[in-house]
C-alpha cells in the first residue's frame, strides 16, 4: 500500500465554510457563525490568572512528553469526582489537543492496512488522519433508528477485516449519545473479538438530560481521548488528554517524545486551574440548553422537521433533503442570501452527507435568535421551493 500524500486528504469543510463567511464579513457582509464547533466563551477567568502567573513566574520550556505531574493528577481528581472511577495518574496522557490524542491511538495501536469502524455521520477528521496513516477507515452507515450510532448487529455487516473501533457519545455531527447498556454492549462486543476500543469523549460535560458514560467505568482497555477545547472552553489552547491501558504507555511516551516532545507547556500550567471553574462551565452549558432549546422548537416551524437527537454536545444535525440534494450548494446559497454560515453534511458523511446540514449553537443566544429571523423568510427551506 503506497502512503498517502496530503494531496489526497479530504479538506475540513467545515474549516472552507469558515474561510467564506470570513471573507462575507471582510466585504462588510453579515454572518451568523454556526459553521464551526468552537465555543463561544472564552476560557474560564482562573485559566486566563494561572496563564498570566505562568508567564511571569514560570519557565515556559520543554515538559515531560506525557504532560506536567499536577495536571495529570488534576485529570485522574477529575474522574474520581465526575464518575466516580479511580485511576492512576500514570495512565493519564497530556496531548497536543485531542487531534494529538487520535494521532498517538492509531500509531500505538494499529498496524498499517488496520480497518477501523467510524459511525457516518463523524467527525472527518478521524477518516483523515486515519488514512494519512495508510489505516483503513471503515464507514459504518448509522441512521436514526439506532440513533445514528453503531450498534453490534451494524458491525457485523462489515464484510471487511477490523482491528478498532472508534465510537464518539455525545457525538459531533449529530449530538447523539450512547447510553450505557449500549456503550456496555459495544465494549463487550470489542472484548470478545480482540478489538481496540476507542471513545472520544471531547464532549464530555455538555448533556442536556442524561450525563454521559465514559467506557473507563466499564473497562480499563479502551483509549479515551478527550480535550479542553469543548466543556472548558480553551479551544485555541491546543490541549488535550488520553487515558490508556497500562500496557500502551511506554509505546505512547516513545511516540509523544519523537512526534510532538511535549505538549504546549503553558496550556498545561493553565489548564491545572481548569477543574476549579466547573461553576463557570455549567453556566455555559446552561446558555448552549437555552440555544438547544430555540432551534429545536423553531426550526421544525421552518419546515427543518427531521432533527437527530441533540442529547448532547452543540449541534442540531438537520435532514433537508426535502430541498437539496446538494448540501454543500445549500450551504453556500444559505450563506449568501442569509449571512447564516451552517455546514455540509459531506463533511461528515461522503455518502448520505449530501442531504443534511449541521448547525452548531455554541455562540451566544442573540445569534441563535437573528439565524432563526433570517430564515423565517427564506426560500431555500420553503417547501416546494427545491
Amino acid at each position: 500500500m503506497s502512503s498517502k500524500t496530503g494531496r489526497e486528504i479530504s479538506p475540513f469543510i467545515a474549516m472552507e465554510v469558515l474561510k467564506a463567511a470570513n471573507l462575507r464579513e471582510q466585504n462588510g457582509g453579515e454572518v451568523f457563525h454556526m459553521e464551526v464547533g468552537q465555543p463561544g466563551t472564552p476560557a474560564p477567568s482562573k485559566v486566563l490568572a494561572a496563564a498570566k502567573d505562568a508567564l511571569d513566574n514560570k519557565q515556559i520550556g520543554y515538559t515531560d512528553a506525557l504532560g506536567i505531574a499536577p495536571l495529570r493528577e488534576a485529570i485522574a481528581r477529575h474522574y474520581k469526582d465526575f464518575y466516580g472511577v479511580n485511576i492512576p495518574k500514570e495512565r493519564v496522557v497530556v496531548t497536543t489537543g485531542s487531534s494529538g490524542g487520535f494521532l498517538l491511538s492509531f500509531l500505538s495501536a494499529f498496524e498499517k492496512g488496520d480497518g477501523i469502524v467510524l459511525a457516518e455521520p463523524g467527525y472527518p477528521a478521524y477518516r483523515n488522519i486515519l488514512t494519512s496513516l495508510d489505516l483503513v477507515p471503515v464507514g459504518l452507515p448509522c441512521h436514526s433508528e439506532t440513533n445514528f450510532q453503531p450498534t453490534p448487529e451494524l458491525i457485523d455487516t462489515v464484510s471487511e477485516p477490523i482491528a478498532g473501533l472508534l465510537v464518539a457519545s455525545p457525538s459531533n455531527p449529530t449530538g447523539t449519545m450512547i447510553k450505557r447498556d449500549e456503550l456496555a454492549a459495544l465494549v463487550e462486543y470489542c472484548a470478545s473479538r480482540d478489538l481496540q476500543f476507542i471513545s472520544d469523549e471531547i464532549y464530555h460535560g455538555i448533556t442536556y438530560d442524561t450525563p454521559a458514560t465514559t467506557a473507563l467505568e466499564l473497562t480499563d482497555e479502551a483509549i479515551i481521548i478527550n480535550s479542553f477545547s469543548k466543556y472548558f472552553s480553551m479551544t485555541g489552547w491546543r490541549l488535550g488528554w488520553m487515558i490508556v491501558p497500562e500496557r500502551m504507555i511506554s509505546t505512547i511516551e516513545k511516540l509523544a517524545q519523537n512526534i510532538f516532545i511535549s505538549p504546549p507547556a503553558l496550556s498545561q500550567y493553565a489548564a491545572v486551574a481548569a477543574f476549579d471553574c466547573i461553576d463557570e462551565m455549567e453556566e455555559n452549558v446552561r446558555g448552549y440548553a437555552r440555544n438547544r432549546e430555540i432551534l429545536l422548537r423553531e426550526l421544525p416551524k421552518l419546515g427543518l422537521t427531521r432533527l437527530a437527537a441533540a442529547d448532547g454536545a452543540f449541534y442540531v444535525y438537520a435532514d433537508v433533503r426535502d430541498y437539496t440534494n446538494d448540501s454543500v450548494a445549500f450551504c453556500q446559497k444559505m450563506l449568501d442570501e442569509t449571512g447564516v454560515a451552517a455546514t455540509p453534511g459531506l463533511d461528515f458523511d461522503p455518502h448520505r452527507g449530501n442531504g443534511y446540514v449541521r448547525f452548531s449553537f455554541a455562540g451566544p443566544t442573540a445569534t441563535i435568535e437573528k439565524v432563526i429571523e433570517s430564515l423565517k423568510n427564506w426560500s431555500g427551506i420553503k417547501k416546494g421551493s427545491h
